[in-house]
Parts: C-alpha cells; sequence; structure tokens
C-alpha cells in the first residue's frame, strides 16, 4: 500500500502485526468509508465476495463469455480481447466446472483466473494420465475429446464415439460429424444441409479431414479420457435412435436401416 501511495505509516504496520495477518487475493469490505482502524481490521478478518458461474461441457468460449458479461457485469469485447491475449488456442483451454469469481473483478482477472484453474487442472489429469505434460499433445487430445463432446449421447457413450473418430481416421474416411458446426456462437445451431454446405470453416469435417485443428468446444475430463483411451471397436458409423441414444455399426447397410427405423 505505501508503495501505491497510500497514507499508511509504522503504527499501521504494528496494529496489522496485532491483528493477525492480511488475507490474500479478494477480500469483501462492505462499506465505501470507513475508520482506519477498521480498514486494518477487514484486512485481516473480511472474506471475498464471491459468485458462482459455471461452464458446462461442450459449451463454446463464445456463448460462455456471453454469460460472464451479463453475470459479471462486464464488458463483452474486453473479455474476449484478453481470452485471446492469454489463451494458449482460440478454443477448448478452459475446463467446465463451477468456478468461485469475486465480486468486482476486471475482464483481465477473470480471464487469468479461468486460465489459470483450467491449466493446473489440465496438467494434473495429464500425469495421471500419462505422467508428464505435454502442452502440444494435450490439446490434440482435446480436439478430438471435443468432438466425441458434441456427438455423444451420455458419457458411456463417449469412448465409442471416440473408436469411430479413430477408426474413420484410420481409413482414411471424413469424420462428416454434425457436431463439429456446432462451434463459437453456432454452439446450439441445429445443422442444416445448407449450413453444411455453406461453411466453409477449418471446423466443416464434411469438406475437410481429419480432426479440426482447434478443439470446437471447452470439453469435459470424460471426454479427454475417451479421447486417449478409445474403446477397440471397428465401428464406424453411429446413427441417434428414438430412445436418443446412438446405435453404431461396422457396414453402411446396418447404418442405413438404423438411419430408416429412427426417421420412421
Amino acid at each position: 500500500m505505501y508503495k501505491n501511495n497510500y497514507d499508511v505509516g509504522k503504527l499501521d504496520i504494528l496494529l496489522l502485526r496485532l491483528l493477525g495477518s492480511p488475507q490474500s487475493g479478494w477480500i469483501n469490505i462492505g462499506a465505501t468509508k470507513i475508520t482506519r482502524a477498521d480498514f486494518l481490521y477487514k484486512l485481516t478478518t473480511a472474506k471475498a465476495a464471491l459468485q458462482n458461474v459455471t461452464l458446462i461441457p461442450g459449451e463454446t468460449t463464445y456463448i460462455f463469455l456471453n454469460q460472464l458479461a451479463e453475470e459479471f457485469k462486464l464488458d463483452r469485447e474486453a473479455l474476449q480481447q484478453e481470452y485471446v491475449k492469454q489463451s494458449p488456442l482460440p478454443e477448448g483451454a478452459l475446463v467446465p466446472d463451477t468456478y468461485k469469481i469475486p465480486i468486482g473483478i476486471t475482464e483481465k482477472e477473470l480471464i487469468q483466473i479461468l486460465l489459470d484453474i483450467s491449466s493446473k487442472q489440465m496438467q494434473a489429469l495429464s500425469m495421471k494420465f500419462f505422467g508428464t505434460y505435454n502442452q502440444q499433445k494435450w490439446f490434440q487430445y482435446v480436439a478430438v475429446a471435443s468432438v466425441i463432446q458434441k456427438e455423444s449421447a451420455n458419457v458411456d457413450e463417449m469412448p465409442l464415439v471416440s473408436s469411430v473418430i479413430y477408426n474413420r481416421l484410420s481409413v482414411g474416411m471424413k469424420l462428416q460429424m454434425d457436431g463439429t458446426l456446432n462451434y463459437g456462437k453456432f454452439s446450439h445451431i441445429k445443422i442444416t444441409p445448407k449450413r453444411i454446405k455453406e461453411d466453409l470453416s477449418i471446423y466443416n469435417t464434411y469438406i475437410h479431414e481429419g480432426v479440426p485443428m482447434y478443439p470446437v468446444c471447452n470439453v469435459s475430463f470424460d471426454a479427454i479420457q475417451a479421447s486417449a483411451f478409445p474403446a477397440k471397436t471397428k465401428y464406424l458409423y453411429f446413427m441417434k435412435s428414438k430412445n436418443g441414444n446412438h446405435d453404431f455399426s461396422c457396414n453402411y447397410s446396418t447404418h442405413l436401416s438404423y438411419i430408416k427405423h429412427a426417421t420412421k
């Protein structure tokens, strides 16, 4: 505080030592005008005023930044600029979770906190899975996991969807999966034949081979685990059934029968 030109002296230091240690991080003073003694006391006892915000698995950063701007009364464009500046890649750098965020935080600080927490969680999971952490390799798994996240009906299906992705890649098939087009602002938009034809982005797996260069969305650790450890199958196709789950098949004729049954 002295370095920032606040009016503090040796007596204040002595009082703080008597009262205890100042709280680290954000604290809630709870008033705009208080006495010096009350201020010093609150530095040692006050807690941060926190607000919860939840990033759900499969949601895009674009939509999440909209949510953050609205819930914390922040500037949407400033959040975007800070994310671009601080994030290692344009999508998939955040871990879906419920975050406790200090009220009154700035755009820069908010993005920094989210990315720091996410990075530490990702590194810890990578150490658990592989015994090491390589950022480039990790986000390759996240990119596959993002497709799994968008396409799977539930957690149990994730290793199966993962196997379809790797099986298609191994035989040179395009992924041709609608979920890859639910990127960014299109996160909740129904994919149509017109959209498939006109969308020329890197996320269109109907026209581009392989997995998109960047993740489609932010992914759960279940999806990353499925990406790293796919089920061992020969499946090349899956079709959403009437009960909401997927029917998996190894050949196109069986796949067509599932399509016919689901559309009756």
